[in-house]
């Protein structure tokens, strides 16, 4: 470590998506016709949100919490435990690959710089101090809107505005919702470790509960928007905690957050139509 199978590995695959999808809804929503969508800044900043966006969420993360993954069957058998002596190298690899594209978005786009700085801002002390924000319960989701930035960066570089409030709290607690569902198999590991989290603090049943509220509350915000949509998606999610409270086999819930990876690509591959359709048909 690191070459760069390890570079991929640590920045989590199966997770750009969640950063590269809202990128591409913000784009979608901002547009007002298709030839918007390929510019010289959109595709860089595309190519900024796919591996170095996320080797700097999931590389700050594995750095912070090596003391909790050590102890973690999820990161042995389904991700990659970096060893601190890995560290160093691969501080060196986020900020080679993410400050050039910082400098990029100052020299480009400097009317969307409120949004980069959250995402940076918000991804980097998620896991690093002194906030931390990943071990203290309920913030620790509240952090998680930094998956919202990259759909906030994008319609700010088209139009010069940062989207409606209301949508942009919506989508907050949508990733609030997406985190703490995350946090329920990590519960035995994060309280041996001796760390707190939105999941360890409500257990496994009230964190189910909170993210049926944030999935319901997300819906209800966004309707104005999405209309009929938001109430579909809003069923889809509440579905999916209905089968997790069936669910009496302790690896249920980890076997469903295995599949949020498709399930939220479904869904953003309807967003961005949703959104798109109406400017480039």
């Amino acid at each position: 470590m690191p070459d760069i199978r390890c570079l991929i590995s640590v920045s989590r695959p199966r997770f750009w998506l969640y950063v590269f999808g809202p990128y591409i809804v913000g784009l979608a929503a901002g547009i007002g016709n298709a030839a918007e969508l390929l510019t010289t800044p959109t595709a860089i900043f595309a190519i900024y949100f796919l591996l170095p966006a996320n080797l700097l969420i999931y590389g700050v993360n594995d750095i912070f919490d090596y003391e909790t993954d050590r102890l973690n069957p999820k990161k042995n058998e389904y991700e990659l435990l970096v060893q601190p002596s890995s560290h160093r190298k691969l501080w060196a690899w986020i900020a080679l690959l993410n400050v050039p594209f910082i400098i990029a978005a100052i020299l480009l786009v400097p009317h969307a710089a409120v949004s980069l700085a959250g995402f940076l801002f918000f991804s980097f002390f998620y896991s690093a101090p002194p906030i931390r924000a990943k071990a203290k319960p309920v913030i620790d989701s509240v952090f998680n809107i930094l998956y919202v930035f990259p759909g906030a960066f994008a319609f700010q570089m088209i139009t010069g505005a940062f989207p409606p409030l209301t949508l942009f709290i919506a989508a907050g607690l949508w990733t609030m919702a997406m985190h703490a569902y995350s946090a329920i198999p990590d519960i035995d590991a994060d309280e041996e470790a001796g760390i707190a989290t939105v999941a360890t603090l409500l257990g496994r049943s009230g964190t189910l509960i909170f993210c049926l509220v944030m999935y319901l509350g997300s819906a209800a915000l966004a309707f104005s928007y999405l209309g009929y949509f938001s109430v579909a998606f809003g069923g889809l999610y509440a579905a999916m905690i209905a089968i997790s409270f069936a669910s009496k086999n302790p690896d249920g819930i980890f076997g469903i957050y295995r599949n949020f990876p498709l399930v939220n690509a479904v869904a953003g591959f309807f967003l961005f139509w949703l959104a798109a359709w109406p400017k480039v048909f």
